[in-house]
Order: C-alpha cells, then structure tokens, then sequence
C-alpha cells in the first residue's frame, strides 16, 4: 500500500514564468515588507496572463507565502546542499528519539544512519503530514533549534517549505496490511487518511474504540473510531485508511 504522493486539489503551483517574475522581484526587494495589495496585485496580474489558462486560480495568499519563505531571514546561519534524498540534510548530531521518532539533538552523540530512513514532514499550512522526497538545506536558528528546507513527494519547488526538524520532521509512518489489525490498540497513535468534500489528507489520531469483524476475501473488515489531533472530530475508518507509527513496529512483529 503506497500512501503517496497526497495530492492537494486546490493550488497546483507556480508556473516557470511566475516563479521567474518573483524571483525578479524578489531581488529587487528584499529590504522592503511588500504588503498587502502588492501580492493581490501579482495575482491579478498573473491570473490575466496567458500561461496560467487552463490552470487553477492563484491566490494572493499563496504568492505572499512564497515571498514568505524565499526571503532570507537575517537571524540565522544556512547551508545549502546538493538535493539528495539518500542524504539528509540533518546535521550528525541529530538523532532519533526512540521514544517519538523525531529528530533529536544530542551533544557528543554519534548519530543514527539516517540515509536508511525515509521520513515524513508536518506542512504548517495545514498541518498534515506529507512525505519527503529531498532534503535541500538546513539553517541554525538563534533559539538554537534546526530548521530543514524540504521537497515532497509529489511537489515541485514552488511547495518547498522551511520546517523545525525537532517537531515536524519524523520517520515515515507505516502502512498496515489486513493481517495486523490485531496489533492495533485502543490508545495508539495511527496516522489517518482524513477524506473531506475539498480536501484529503493525512493526520495524527488516536484510536478510541475498535470493532472487532470476521475478515472476509476483501481482507479486514474492522472498524476503528478514531479522534483526529488538530480538530478533536472523530470518524469511524477501515484499517487501509490507518498507518501505525514506527515506534510499533517493534510490538507488531513479537505477536
């Protein structure tokens, strides 16, 4: 079961053209705050122009993000470094916590391999969880925490995003197959594909009542209740729409 890439049905992304305009503006700006009626204005301007026929709308919202997270902040230290996926731009001393599967800093610690793992990342702007493809770069804060410039799956440049490895950056989840829904336990943290009219994606729950059901030839017939963490709603879900966290996958392979 391959849970990626997850699509977004809205904006489907900057045009080669676009991203050229913005980097031209970009430059001739950046010691200025645009506000406003600029970013409403470059979306005008490039909904009227002939490349973005056929294409979904670009709102003035989105531009002001890209301006957002391609303008250089001043108060920390980056490192650019050949895309990779094979290689993650985490410094070696971040570590896995065994605990969480986050990144964890650790000083004089000899790190994990990490181009063993395949990791997922907690986009801000709407705080579901997508699959890294390439870790561009990573940067020092001043608080001292590492943030990490991602690609996703599925996802051209224009949707790269600047993340906090140590609360947004984790090993992949894990999807499961029909035979181990008897691993899963009420109070588990899953990974859950919520399906709503506009959007579908992926977000942290915990299982709150399981019904137990015979299997059949379509494979598991349980169904899990389940809380969704960022908006407290619940659903009732079949075992292909979960993935378990790799934290369990230990307990999942002793039964």
């Amino acid at each position: 079961m391959n849970l990626r890439p997850r699509q977004r049905q809205t904006f489907s992304g900057f045009t080669k053209a676009e991203v050229q305009k913005m980097e031209h503006l970009l430059n001739d700006s950046k010691e200025q705050s645009q506000g406003e009626d600029f970013y409403k204005k470059l979306a005008s301007l490039f909904n009227r122009s002939s490349g973005r026929a056929g294409k979904p709308v670009v709102k003035w919202t989105e531009v002001q993000r890209w301006f957002q997270k391609n303008q250089q902040d001043p108060l920390v230290e980056e490192t650019s470094l050949e895309a990779s996926k094979e290689l993650p731009a985490v410094p070696k001393s971040v570590t896995r916590s065994k605990a969480t599967g986050n990144p964890e800093m650790g000083e004089g610690e000899k790190g994990d391999d990490l181009s063993k793992l395949e990791f997922e990342a907690r986009s801000p702007r709407d705080g579901a969880w997508y699959d890294v493809d390439t870790f561009l770069a990573h940067r020092f804060l001043s608080s001292g925490d590492i943030e990490v410039r991602v690609r996703y799956v599925g996802f051209g440049a224009e949707e790269d995003e600047w993340l906090t490895a140590r609360t947004d950056i984790r090993e992949r989840s894990v999807p499961l197959e029909h035979s181990e829904c008897q691993k899963v336990k009420v109070g588990d943290l899953v990974v859950c594909f919520q399906e709503r009219q506009d959007q579908a994606r992926y977000y942290d729950a915990h299982v709150v009542e399981i019904q137990r059901r015979l299997h059949d030839i379509r494979g598991c017939r349980c169904l899990f209740l389940i809380k969704y963490d960022h908006d407290n709603s619940e659903e009732r879900v079949r075992l292909r729409r979960l993935c378990c966290r790799p934290t369990l996958m230990p307990q999942l392979e002793k039964h």
